[in-house]
């Protein structure tokens, strides 16, 4: 069997791909990459036996069809030293012996036989479907994805809640002391429905649909979930269990409301952060009319540092705690110039809003909880 294609597209997709394997797989196959060369293109797939992620392309000329799998540091180090070119291979499916050959060389190695590589069952019993623009969803797995947990006790907080209702396709991730829910008001369904997506999937969702356009298919049930898109699809395992109703975490009146630029507070706590204990990572907000004061102290060090920004606010004056690097992250992940924080007293969680949505039919809600202070 003899194949052409380009030596960067094939490297490019193999880089995505390489993250979906592990380190120490169940099976050793499932170290390697699977070619499946069929109807003049070709698909080749990576699992973890959890997680399966395919890319196809056409192929520049092909002879014969079949299936092989090449280790996958093997064919990563051979392609991604070679600038742009064609990549000739020749593949003998009875002794699995591969020729690559290119401009001025050539690589001699053994494949495995296609055989042994687990297929993945594909959906049924009580499918969903959900069609999104694959901006959309890579957009909202970006803002999210930061506060995932890492709890093993709480399974369900490790991954992004994915819910479906008459009004909205919300986008939720908390780990207990920050969350963020993205409202799309453009997806919704008559019939409600739910999933949990495992931080891998979501991750390697994020880096395959970096460059994507066009609309990516859901499909999900109790247990699994499909993902197609334009250059491939990625199957994987759902974490199984009932999200926290996380409507009821988010204050319904914070009367203090301060608006600032976000680059400006961003800037502010990032110079004041690393005076602050190491332990507690605390930054102090100390608000009145027309000014905050952002301050930090680490006593057993006897460090401190403070800074005042101009801003607009309407309240109470105010004294209230945060986790500084939580701040930062919630800060990085929105994207406007301009943020509103809604304040309640020193105990109840901070909602930090974009003074502006980006999109007319989308609603992004971040929220802090406090740490407490010590006067």
């Amino acid at each position: 069997m003899r194949f052409t294609l380009s030596s960067t597209a094939l490297s490019s997709r193999l880089q995505t791909l390489a993250k979906v394997i592990n380190s120490k797989n169940s099976l050793p196959i499932l170290e390697s990459f699977l070619f499946q060369i069929h109807n003049g293109q070709i698909t080749i797939t990576a699992s973890d036996s959890e997680n399966v992620m395919q890319t196809s392309m056409p192929l520049d000329e092909f002879d014969a069809e079949g299936d092989f799998a090449i280790p996958n540091r093997t064919i990563l180090d051979a392609v991604k030293e070679l600038p742009e070119q064609p990549l000739t291979f020749e593949v003998n499916l009875d002794t699995y012996e591969v020729t690559v050959g290119y401009l001025n060389g050539l690589y001699h190695f053994t494949a495995q036989n296609a055989q042994e590589y687990p297929q993945s069952e594909p959906l049924t019993d009580d499918v969903h479907v959900i069609t999104m623009d694959a901006g959309v969803l890579c957009e909202n797995i970006n803002r999210t994805l930061f506060a995932t947990d890492n709890n093993e006790i709480r399974p369900v907080m490790n991954g992004i809640y994915f819910d479906l209702t008459a009004d909205c396709l919300a986008f939720v991730a908390s780990d207990g002391h920050k969350l963020v829910r993205c409202r799309n008001y453009d997806i919704k369904s008559e019939t409600p429905a739910s999933f949990i997506l495992p931080k891998k999937p979501a991750n390697l969702l994020k880096n395959g649909l970096g460059k994507e356009s066009g609309d990516v298919v859901v499909k999900f049930n109790g247990r699994a979930a499909e993902i197609r898109f334009a250059e491939g699809l990625l199957r994987c395992r759902l974490i199984e269990g009932v999200f926290p109703n996380y409507n009821a975490a988010i204050p319904k009146d914070n009367p203090n409301e301060l608006t600032i630029d976000r680059k400006a507070l961003l800037s502010a706590i990032r110079r004041i952060l690393p005076f602050a204990s190491m332990s507690s990572q605390l930054v102090r907000f100390r608000l009145e009319a027309g000014k905050l004061e952002v301050s930090s102290e680490d006593l057993d060090f006897a460090t401190s540092a403070k800074e005042t920004l101009v801003c607009e606010y309407n309240g109470q004056p105010l004294q209230i705690g945060f986790r500084g690097d939580f701040l930062t992250e919630i800060l990085n992940s929105i994207d406007t110039e301009e943020i509103k924080v809604q304040l309640g007293d020193p105990s109840r969680a901070g909602i930090v809003l974009p003074v502006t949505q980006s999109e007319k039919n989308e609603d992004v809600l971040m929220l802090i909880m406090p740490l407490l202070l010590n006067d």
